[in-house]
């Protein structure tokens, strides 16, 4: 099913906006309309952007946006550091993995956290009962994203290591025809995915959760340059996924509606992970330290060639945040 949404997103996108053409091109913050191209996902961590763009808060705001829809952050961030997006949502671990290879960039939001957005799904007829089961079993992960990170971080707490499991690096859209047709034993998995999976598992299946090892955060990334070069558009920007968060806080049902229409999935799904997600603009600690710990975990299992932790802070932009939202900007080290 969700494989099917993905060909309707992509049509949407395509018809939607011809080819992206970053905002710096020709524009100057000085006049009133700027244009900018924001690379986002279907995935539900980017309500408020969808929610933006369909009550007309970009516009509002004298931004002129073009969109380009990706299946997943890993993929927004990398159109943003080819120089074909402005702007991408994207979770902290491929941010992580950007700057620990010495890529100039920012983060100047944070529009959603959870801490139940991640689980391994497993096959009951793999012999998978309890966590500890996952011991020699194929696995499938999305490397370099939060998948990767989650997964890890569940096998420490049961006792387990990557080098005790059989890892299957899969990307996502291809994650439930190799759970269904049993080509891995379990996945560590993100929704929507996640959901359909365990939905169409059912008795078949088993779900390990656990909310105390990590805490999602999604945010909006941007090159340093763009963010020094066009500071209002930057502010225009998070004043519109601001009017959001105050949309969807006061309308979840209307701004469920709003996401089913515009990723093509069915409102029932939307509603049904609806309660796993935060929907706020924020910057915090949470964030800091979410990517010192994952970093420690990239350069202790040799995933990058850097050796030493980076500053994060230096890579996270409050200004424009604080400037327009003072109490949303809390203690950043």
């Amino acid at each position: 099913m969700w494989k099917t949404a993905l060909t309707l997103i992509f049509i949407v996108a395509l018809t939607g906006c011809d080819k992206p053409a970053p905002g710096n091109a020709g524009q100057s913050d000085g006049g009133y309309a700027q244009k900018i191209t924001v690379a986002y996902t279907w995935q539900p961590e980017n309500t408020l952007v969808h929610v933006a763009v369909a009550k007309g808060y970009f516009a509002k705001e004298g931004l002129i946006a073009q969109f380009s829809m990706h299946t997943y952050g890993k993929a927004a961030l990398q159109a943003v550091l080819d120089k074909q997006a402005d702007f991408a949502t994207v979770a902290e671990t491929p941010f992580m993995f950007s700057v620990l290879r010495g890529e100039k960039i920012f983060v100047i939001a944070n529009i959603e956290s959870s801490s139940t957005n991640h689980a391994v799904v497993a096959r009951k007829d793999a012999g998978i009962a309890v966590p500890g089961d996952l011991k020699g079993k194929r696995i499938g992960f999305t490397p370099g994203t939060t998948s990767d990170f989650f997964l890890d971080s569940l096998l420490t707490a049961n006792g387990l290591t990557r080098q005790e499991i059989q890892p299957v690096p899969l990307k996502p859209e291809d994650m439930q025809e190799a759970i269904m047709a049993a080509k891995v034993d379990a996945l560590s998995a993100w929704n929507y995915p996640l959901t359909q999976i365990r939905n169409q598992l059912g008795a078949g299946g088993i779900v390990f959760y656990d909310r105390h090892i990590y805490t999602e955060t999604f945010n909006i990334a941007a090159q340093q340059e763009f963010v020094h070069n066009h500071p209002e558009a930057v502010k225009r920007f998070l004043r519109a996924l601001l009017k959001a968060e105050d949309f969807v806080a006061k309308n979840p049902d209307e701004a469920q509606t709003i996401v089913s229409a515009a990723t093509k999935i069915d409102k029932s799904l939307v509603s049904e992970v609806w309660n796993n997600f935060n929907y706020q603009v924020k910057l915090d600690q949470t964030l800091l330290i979410t990517l010192d710990d994952e970093a420690r975990w990239a350069i202790r299992n040799k995933l990058t060639e850097q050796t030493v932790m980076p500053d994060f802070a230096s890579y996270i932009h409050a200004d424009s945040l604080k400037a327009i939202k003072p109490e949303a900007v809390r203690s950043l080290r």
